[in-house]
């Protein structure tokens, strides 16, 4: 598995534990992020990220900032996209599961780097069951094929 991890200015602390979780892991990944402390704007890091998943250069993204909301809007404007905002491990277990999400979006100023670092434990490690799930998403992608 490769995975690309961005985020912005109030992402860098979750950043740096998940990017420990990755190594720990064994994960290939490369880190698109600022590291810079003064304000940027998400959309300059969620969209480029994004789009390397999209392309098939990364197989998973991990976005950061401060909720992790502007995040998961910008990289799901992205066609192929499927980023989930998580704050619990169960809806991470579950966004892989039913929903094969290639990206999420966590924020920093509403986790903790301890559950952080569990939910994109869960995330990485869950697969997708397909069966019915499947079908769903072939509607998404029949949806996005006709409109974006």
């Amino acid at each position: 598995m490769k995975v690309i991890i961005s985020g912005d200015h109030a992402g860098m602390t979750i950043r740096n534990e998940v990017k420990s979780l990755l190594e720990e892991m064994g994960i290939e990944y490369e880190d698109t992020g600022c590291s810079c402390e003064t304000s940027v704007d998400y959309p300059d890091y969620a969209l480029p990220a994004a789009e390397r998943v999209a392309n098939g250069e990364f197989d998973r993204g991990i976005l950061v900032c401060g909720t992790g909301i502007g995040m998961s809007i910008a990289a799901n404007k992205v066609k192929g996209i499927r980023c989930a905002l998580l704050s619990d491990v169960y809806s991470a277990k579950l966004t892989r599961m039913h929903n094969d999400s290639n990206m999420i979006a966590l924020g920093e100023r509403v986790l903790g780097p301890g559950l952080a670092r569990e939910i994109a434990k869960a995330w990485l490690e869950t697969d997708f069951e397909g069966g019915r799930h499947e079908n769903r998403l072939n509607k998404l992608k029949e949806y996005e094929d006709k409109n974006l």
